[in-house]
């Protein structure tokens, strides 16, 4: 890679942000960061809204309506807590998504997708300590879930500091799927090239101390 394809630590970092909040591709190709089943009105992303300023939509808010009244009548109802933590998810409502997709893991244990968008939610609460455990979580139960190895490498590297955690828990996903890219297309492996250049740390390094922000 030449030098000027190179970026810039704030760039990266910031890039890799992004990407964590507008999603990774899945499978061969990730689809979505978040894999639950959601979707904002008029085909538009909920991250696109949020950019946007915009605020709950009619139906979103009839919606969300109808399932708190529902989970209140039939609290064992895991799918409707899991629709209804995919709606906070959507509309940005952090802490209320924390709460449905914990109280639908109660009934729906080891569901690695409620688990991995629980953690993309803790994150966002400037949790990333009990992010990575819900991601851990998830993969234990799901070892070939793609998405929640991407997103531990993620908040491992920028919210924890942890730049060969991030870099093993990368090349585990790469063993997993070598054609791996994140959500602007890059390629996995050459986000690690990137990473190992400017971080001047290696998979076979040993990880630093944790640091927080």
């Amino acid at each position: 890679m030449t030098a000027e394809k190179m970026v810039k630590k704030e760039t990266m970092l910031i890039a890799i942000a992004i990407s964590l909040l507008l999603g990774f591709l899945t499978g061969a190709i990730f689809t979505t960061y978040k894999l639950s089943s959601s979707k904002t009105s008029g085909g538009q992303s909920a991250t696109a809204q949020k950019q946007q300023g915009t605020t709950l939509n009619n139906e979103q808010a009839r919606t969300i309506a109808t399932l708190e009244a529902e989970v209140e009548t039939a609290p064992a109802n895991g799918e409707a807590w899991t629709r209804l933590g995919n709606l906070y998810y959507d509309t940005n409502q952090v802490k209320k998504a924390i709460n449905a997709y914990t109280r639908a893991l109660d009934i729906l244990p080891a569901n690695a997708d409620i688990l991995t968008d629980l953690g993309v939610m803790y994150r966002l609460d400037k949790q990333p300590d009990k992010s990575i455990e819900s991601f851990d979580k998830a993969i234990q139960a799901n070892p070939q879930h793609e998405t929640a190895r991407l997103n531990k490498g993620v908040v491992l590297l920028y919210d924890l500091g942890r730049t060969a955690d991030a870099l093993q828990t990368w090349q585990k996903l790469l063993a997993i799927n070598p054609n791996a890219v994140t959500a602007n297309g890059q390629s996995v492996r050459d986000l690690m090239a990137d990473v190992t250049k400017e971080f001047g740390t290696s998979p076979e390094k040993q990880a630093p101390e944790t640091t927080t922000k």
